[in-house]
């Protein structure tokens, strides 16, 4: 009798161990699906702006405004998502304390040609330029190509140096270099001078 309450007992001791090591299944998997980005069928624009700040250069306070355009001449560029956005138009103007332009100048993408690669340039605007600093011989402007998406934080910085002769300089800053391609030596280096009519 007592082997059979011993039998029993065992039996039952094993089938508990057996069920709490049996852990239910369960086969479906509920995840949530990215919310779909809606394109539009027309070209978006960046943002259109304009900004004007003074700036002590050369022995007297001359004025920077920045005017930013979307400008549906130039060519449309997509972003990751297959959304197209016009490009942008900005002139930079400097204008005397006695109310003359020292410098006027429109800056398209294709200004900054030299300074961004192929693949990247292709999916880019240009983003901005903004007054940075001066010293006794130039107006230093930092501008930006990138992705016009702007939950992006991907672009391409650059320094636009004016001197008091009114000549551009063009040359990537890589003190704030945010792309994903490496500045080779020759970036790093390579300035672009472009002749303006004007002068101080």
């Amino acid at each position: 009798m007592k082997r059979l309450f011993y039998a029993f007992a065992f039996s039952l001791l094993l089938m508990g161990v057996i069920s709490c090591d049996e852990k239910p299944k369960n086969d479906i998997i509920i995840t949530k699906m990215p919310p779909k980005t809606e394109i539009s069928k027309n070209p978006l624009q960046v943002g259109n702006y304009s900004q004007s700040r003074q700036v002590e250069w050369v022995g007297s306070t001359y004025t920077v405004e920045v005017n930013r355009q979307a400008d549906t001449t130039l060519t449309i560029v997509k972003d990751d998502n297959g959304q197209r956005y016009y490009d942008n138009r900005i002139t930079v103007k400097i204008i005397r304390k006695d109310g003359s332009e020292f410098f006027n100048r429109a800056f398209t993408k294709k200004d900054f040609d030299g300074y961004v690669d192929a693949l990247y340039k292709k999916n880019s605007v240009l983003l901005g330029i903004v007054l940075d600093k001066a010293d006794e011989d130039n107006i230093y402007m930092a501008a930006s190509v990138g992705s016009p998406d702007k939950s992006s934080d991907e672009f391409v910085p650059l320094i636009v140096k004016i001197s008091r002769m009114g000549v551009v300089s063009i040359s990537k800053d890589t003190d704030l270099d945010t792309s994903n391609q490496e500045p080779s030596s020759d970036n790093k280096t390579e300035k672009r001078d472009i002749e303006d009519e004007d002068g101080v």
